[in-house]
């Protein structure tokens, strides 16, 4: 078997090794210091509880050894994402709107079409192979799921306007129920640079790949469908409970 390249969170940890796996890249470290600051001094008050979610959210995601477990389990790379989209992004959101006046729409077309790109194995080799491109792809996801939740939690709508924003949330579960099916019953595995890091971890590498699939459906669609059951029941409230 030939050596894959080495990715953006270094080699691939064995159990042993994880919690002594913490990713000190100086630029990392930089510009979450730097999101801190700024979340803190344009959120206010109001906004610190979010902000502190998703800095931590954003250590956790490529700081912790969650970073280094993507390189040997795809099963911690969906994880990773789902941190990304469904902790982090959200937070951000409320803690400084991105984009908010781009229809949400279209932002979940981006957001969509980031998830589907992460999830093509030969993009997923290239990302592997490529800190610039792991980099694009992370902003990408980030930024439009950003912008996404930054539209869908915006203030001041009516009960059409939450149902309206309901049935986008169950557009990005839908995504995410696609790829979480795509992974659990591909009869083959489909991301080959995983092969040998998910044997120390006690799972095959189809395993992996399949536990992958229920990360996206199991605990990816807790907040999803959280905050859609929020919107629906805010429609209720401001105008069809009457």
């Amino acid at each position: 078997m030939t050596d894959t390249p080495m990715p953006y969170c270094g080699p691939a940890p064995v159990p042993g090794q994880l919690w002594s796996s913490w990713n000190m890249d100086p630029v990392v470290l930089a510009a979450i210091a730097v999101l801190a600051v700024i979340l803190i001094r344009r959120g206010g008050r109001a906004g610190l509880a979010p902000g502190a979610i998703a800095v931590g959210a954003l250590v956790l995601a490529f700081v912790s050894p969650l970073c280094a477990l993507t390189v040997a389990l795809f099963s911690a790379r969906a994880a990773h994402h789902l941190v990304l989209i469904t902790l982090a992004a959200p937070a951000l959101a409320v803690a400084m709107p991105l984009l908010a006046r781009v229809p949400a729409g279209l932002s979940l077309a981006a957001l969509s079409g980031a998830m589907i790109a992460w999830h093509l194995p030969g993009v997923y080799d290239a990302i592997w192979a490529s800190d610039g491109l792991y980099w694009l792809m992370q902003g990408a996801m980030l930024l439009s799921a950003w912008a996404f939740w930054s539209a869908v939690l915006a203030p001041g709508f009516g009960a059409e306007e939450a149902l309206r924003r309901a049935a986008l949330i169950g557009g990005l579960a839908g995504v995410m129920g696609f790829l979480g099916a795509i992974l659990t019953f591909a009869p083959s595995i489909l991301y080959f640079p995983h092969v040998a890091g998910t044997i120390p971890w006690g799972l095959s590498p189809l395993a992996d790949q399949q536990l992958a699939g229920l990360v996206m459906w199991v605990p990816g669609f807790v907040p999803v469908a959280a905050i859609a059951g929020r919107m629906l029941w805010l429609a209720w409230r401001r105008g069809f409970a009457a």
